[in-house]
């Protein structure tokens, strides 16, 4: 574990540890809240149009498909029953013109308590006959003398005909008189075709904001995060392989990206659509509701063993894209090594045995759901099997309307939607969760070279170099460096040599402050390089390494390296100076030939020679050869050492070199031994001295 809270060995995140991401995370989403707002209020919107959808069918159905009035009988004298339930339920009547029957709706009826409503029924006061409601003001010129002879006529000026009277009437007939419902069922449908046009509109809305918002917190995330990591010291790299680094800033940051999308506003509407589902049950039918909520305890605890499964699950595959991610890598660079032993059936072999393992863990996740989500159906299933086994039940009793049953299914139906959904995002979460950790740790590491309070950048560097009494070690108790001093003049040539592992590529690497050294130290013109700003020292001392790296792209682009100042003709000057401008020239495009990753299209030598070239291009007072003709062939060599001998007099130089024929005519060679500088003088007085040095050039 990292620390006391972090990513486990089983792959779980602390709470404590949680809620730092989760702050974090605040932080990169706060230039963007009314962005993020906008999106979750139209989430909010999209959420309300699909709870909307049930109750617009409850409407039509109820109001105009099949609405009916029934005749009550309140007008028993004495009977202190009729009495009590006209005073409870009278605002819910309509009287006839006779004002001695009294009228109620279907959707009153739902009102009564089911008590009094069996109390009506039992003793005859509710009858049984359903009546058709005709607006006030509605024609009634066309409809049928039989159909007008039972017409009712109601003090507010509508009229009630029996649905018994309208069977058998023709088509034309039925449509005129109930044209008021059909009008009905057109607004309603008008409504709901305007409700999907401001669905999609807010659809497109949400979807635009909330990925828009997401790109620009990721890629805030990803500058935030190359940045940390070019700020770093050499020291942090040593300790992280590049495939870490790149899977952080590329694969870690999108699974941040698809939380943000699919799991935080997602996650929201679904908690806002399940909460707006039970108010609206509760609504409709309180007692229906609760009944339908013992199921809730059940999908709860379902909903949390498949969480608990799947976690499991997706750990187990993760762990085995890991393993082939790393396979692929590693077999991939060493192909040559692979082919050259005939190794291939032995690495199918060991890939065929991780491919495996991860074609399991893929079964074991697909097991996990393909229980769960068929479970979650059969609850579904069995939860609408009920309510129309109940709610038709109540339909028929006159206790419930059609179409609330109708929304009730609706609504139970569209409830399940969201469980599926969070349970399915949970695993979305929790690798998003973990790739967070990854992305924040790293942003947190402060393994940097401190920068001066005062950095100071002398005008004119000379190169005078002296390291004085300079201990350093990679690791605490191993040191690499034994208080080691010398002083090399502004203009001189000095060389180190030394048998590998005796300190030569530590000494350059503390004069480029790669790292700073545990004792003593390094001066260049009179400075602490420590006080230097790292712009001016990086100005003053350029560095060619035995290890070439050729960026993609123009070759003019991998000498110049954006560097200002740097321009085309001291590009060129410095390809000529190198000796690099003839192969250059040779190029079909000179310096606009683009370069393949790694500059593949271009020899050791040529690549050498590009890379003296990149050191020389912004006039270095002190230039630096680690090992730069070691690699190269005889001919590219003595091309190098002719620019050497070109520059040497202009600038302080600085060789390490494993060939010492290459480093004979230094004015001063320095010689290592286990951290140590042992000997030093030219080449004459060190073979005159007969000590490491002429063993080194008795064995090359």
């Amino acid at each position: 574990m990292f620390g006391d809270y972090g990513y486990t060995e089983e792959g779980k995140l602390g709470k404590p540890y949680n809620w730092r991401i989760l702050k974090r995370l605040a932080h990169y989403a706060l230039p963007y809240r009314k962005t993020i707002a906008s999106g979750l209020l139209l989430s909010i919107l999209i959420a309300l149009f699909d709870l909307t959808v049930p109750y617009l069918t409850k409407i039509v159905i109820d109001r105009y498909i099949v609405a009916s009035w029934h005749r009550i009988d309140l007008d028993r004298p004495g009977d202190r029953a009729c009495r009590e339930l006209k005073e409870r339920y009278g605002h819910m009547l309509e009287t006839d013109g006779s004002q001695a029957g009294y009228y109620i709706s279907n959707l009153n009826m739902k009102q009564i308590d089911p008590v009094d409503l069996h109390l009506l029924r039992s003793r005859g006061i509710l009858s049984a006959d359903r009546f058709y409601r005709i607006g006030p003001g509605v024609e009634t010129e066309g409809i049928p003398e039989r159909a007008l002879h039972e017409m009712i006529e109601m003090t507010d000026g509508a009229s009630l005909i029996p649905y018994s009277a309208l069977d058998g009437l023709p088509e034309k007939d039925v449509l005129k008189i109930r044209d008021g419902d059909i009008n009905g069922v057109m607004v309603i449908a008008l409504v709901f075709f305007f409700l999907i046009l401001l669905s999609l509109g807010a659809g497109y809305g949400e979807y635009y904001l909330l990925e828009f918002t997401g790109q620009r917190m990721m890629q805030d995330i990803r500058l935030g995060l190359f940045d940390t990591m070019q700020s770093q010291a050499v020291r942090f790299f040593d300790r992280h392989p590049v495939g870490r680094l790149v899977t952080r800033a590329t694969n870690d940051i999108e699974n941040l990206n698809e939380m943000f999308k699919s799991v935080f506003v997602t996650v929201f509407k679904d908690l806002f659509i399940l909460v707006g589902i039970l108010v609206v049950l509760l609504a409709l039918n309180w007692r229906l509701a609760l009944i339908c909520f013992v199921l809730l305890p059940i999908i709860f605890c379902l909903t949390l063993i498949f969480s608990s499964m799947a976690r499991e699950a997706f750990r187990e595959l993760r762990a085995t894209v890991a393993k082939i991610n790393a396979f692929l890598q590693e077999r991939i660079r060493g192909m040559q090594v692979i082919q050259l032993f005939v190794r291939e059936k032995f690495q199918m072999d060991a890939f065929s045995r991780i491919n495996h393992e991860n074609y399991l863990a893929g079964i074991k996740q697909i097991r996990v759901f393909a229980l769960f989500m068929p479970a979650m159906e059969l609850f579904s299933s069995l939860t609408v099997a009920f309510l129309i086994w109940h709610g038709g039940g109540k339909v028929i009793q006159d206790e419930l309307t059609l179409g609330t049953l109708v929304a009730f299914i609706g609504y139970i139906q569209m409830f399940f939607k969201p469980i599926r959904d969070i349970s399915e995002k949970y695993n979305i979460m929790q690798l998003a969760m973990a790739s967070s950790e990854r992305i924040f740790e790293f942003m947190d590491a402060r393994e940097i070279i401190p920068a001066p309070a005062s950095p100071k950048a002398p005008s004119n560097v000379k190169g005078h170099l002296v390291f004085d009494k300079v201990s350093f070690a990679y690791e605490k108790g191993r040191p690499v460096l034994h208080n080691i001093s010398f002083d090399i003049k502004p203009g001189e040539t000095a060389a180190i040599v030394g048998a590998t592992g005796s300190g030569k590529t530590t000494v350059v690497s503390l004069v480029e402050r790669f790292y700073d050294p545990d004792e003593g130290s390094v001066i260049l013109d009179g400075v602490d390089l420590r006080e230097w700003s790292n712009e001016s020292l990086r100005d003053a001392v350029s560095l060619c390494m035995q290890d070439v790296f050729i960026f993609a792209g123009r070759l003019a682009d991998n000498i110049a390296l954006g560097r200002e100042g740097v321009t085309a003709d001291a590009v060129r000057e410095a390809a000529e100076t190198a000796n690099a401008l003839p192969f250059i020239e040779r190029l079909p495009n000179g310096f606009e030939e683009e370069l393949g990753e790694g500059g593949a299209s271009l020899s050791t030598g040529e690549r050498q020679l590009l890379s003296f070239a990149r050191a020389l291009a912004s006039d270095p007072r002190l230039l630096i050869l680690d090992e730069a003709t070691s690699s190269v062939d005889p001919e590219t060599e003595r091309l190098i050492q002719e620019a050497i001998s070109r520059m040497a007099a202009k600038r302080t130089t600085l060789i390490v070199a494993h060939r010492l024929s290459t480093i004979r005519n230094a004015d001063r060679i320095l010689v290592m031994h286990h951290g140590r500088i042992r000997e030093q003088g030219t080449h004459t007085e060190l073979m005159a001295l007969g000590g490491i040095y002429f063993r080194l050039n008795r064995l090359a």
